[in-house]
């Protein structure tokens, strides 16, 4: 449905591709709804809620660079980087596109998107677009047009916070940390937590929760969802992943992974909206390598596709004592073998790890590292892919690629950058 006025054109719930696809240029998926002036593009979900927007004037930095907010109300700008070839970001990310958080993270890149004005311009035409809105007689636009503006003047930029504060909530705190696998729906997933706190509280995390590990309870898991429900409302069907949070879901009671699994794909509709949805989960070795195969197989029947993130930091016992992390260098490659062992025995369940990497490492940590992904066996590496998270005082810039590169080429895995982001 199109309406305009003036220099505004409005097209109502425009449907794209049902789930994310990796594309060079901003392919918008799902229904969502537009609205566009002469320099700008905004972009609105079924709620109304502005989601992206992206300039089309010629002072805008790249055509296929955008803003993105988070349903944790962040403001995310994608960069396509200055190589746009095949050995330009994707082969460092496995995407076409670096997201400049707005809060420290860990990528070796650092873009200051906050000192270009033509960037950051966007929020002035934001709130310009908003007050037009506002100040526009309804009765010029379709009735479908005025319903739309109608649902995005309600949601400004105080509803906009509030709303992420009531999911928030509604989890029991921000989710201070996604899985790095979340790349594949562009870190579009509605969280569950099924468990609070780690089992390790390692010393180099900043992402770490002081909690005990502690597994909730299934009126818990039941509350959750209802709200959930609630709070995503119509754009429910936009939505094609699940998280099963927090910090080591993997280590929950055996029965609720299932459980929490099976009731949110009922509940919120994933079956109606999503043909082949995915699971997200972290895992920690001691949880891989206590879990029995009985777990793996009620997973692998769950109707998800399961994505389970494990980190194992180093193959080294002296950087493992340097980290803090209460692991021996034997239990780290005991799960590194169980994780290929699952990638090739269950069809529906890929796992991932995690290792860390920095200028302060010893020469033994990633000549380790080096050694295990380089000896993997083939068959084994069909699936499955290692992240390198450098640590949080490593450099900000380049100076850490030329090691990324010499892991990749002789890993017999992807190896891609782990990007810390949050909801």
């Amino acid at each position: 449905m199109y309406s305009s006025l003036n220099s505004l054109a409005v097209n109502v719930e425009k449907q794209g591709p049902r789930k994310p696809a990796k594309a060079r240029f901003p392919l918008r998926y799902g229904k969502y709804s537009e609205i566009k002036t002469p320099e700008y593009e905004f972009i609105f979900n079924l709620n109304g809620e502005i989601k992206f927007i992206r300039g089309v004037n010629a002072n805008w930095p790249h055509p296929d660079e955008q803003f993105k907010r988070t349903d944790g109300n962040d403001w995310v700008y994608y960069t396509v980087g200055d190589d746009s070839s095949d050995k330009g970001i994707i082969s460092w990310l496995g995407e076409y596109y670096l997201p400049c958080l707005p809060y420290q993270s860990n990528t070796v890149w650092k873009i200051d998107y906050f000192s270009n004005p033509a960037v950051m311009n966007a929020f002035g035409a934001w709130s310009q677009l908003y007050a037009d809105l506002y100040m526009a007689p309804k009765n010029r636009f379709h009735s479908k047009a005025r319903e739309l503006i109608d649902s995005v003047l309600e949601n400004n930029d105080k509803v906009l916070h509030e709303r992420s504060q009531k999911l928030h909530s509604i989890t029991g705190g921000r989710i201070s940390v996604l899985p790095p696998d979340t790349r594949h729906v562009d870190y579009e997933i509605i969280p569950l937590n099924i468990a609070d706190g780690c089992l390790f509280h390692c010393k180099f995390c900043c992402v770490k929760s002081e909690q005990q590990f502690q597994t909730r309870h299934q009126t818990d898991i039941i509350e959750q969802i209802r709200q959930l429900k609630a709070f995503y409302g119509r754009n429910l069907e936009n939505y094609n992943a699940l998280f099963l949070g927090n910090h080591d879901a993997l280590a929950a009671d055996d029965e609720m992974i299932p459980f929490a699994a099976t009731k949110a794909y009922e509940d919120l509709d994933f079956e109606l909206y999503s043909e082949n949805p995915l699971l997200f989960m972290f895992g920690s070795v001691d949880s891989l390598l206590k879990a029995k195969d009985q777990l793996f197989e009620e997973i692998n029947n769950l109707p998800f596709y399961t994505y389970i993130n494990i980190g194992l930091e180093s193959a080294d016992p002296q950087t493992l004592k340097f980290l803090g992390k209460p692991l021996s260098k034997s239990s780290v490659e005991e799960a590194f073998k169980k994780m290929l062992n699952i990638n090739a025995n269950y069809g529906n369940i890929e796992i991932t790890a995690n290792f860390v990497i920095g200028e302060g490492l010893s020469a033994e940590h990633h000549q380790s590292l080096k050694d295990l992904l380089r000896d993997a066996s083939a068959a084994s590496c069909r699936k499955g892919t290692i992240y390198l998270s450098p640590l949080i005082d490593s450099p900000k810039k380049r100076e850490l690629l030329p090691l990324v590169e010499e892991v990749k080429n002789v890993s017999s895995m992807p190896v891609y950058i782990y990007l810390i982001q949050r909801l």
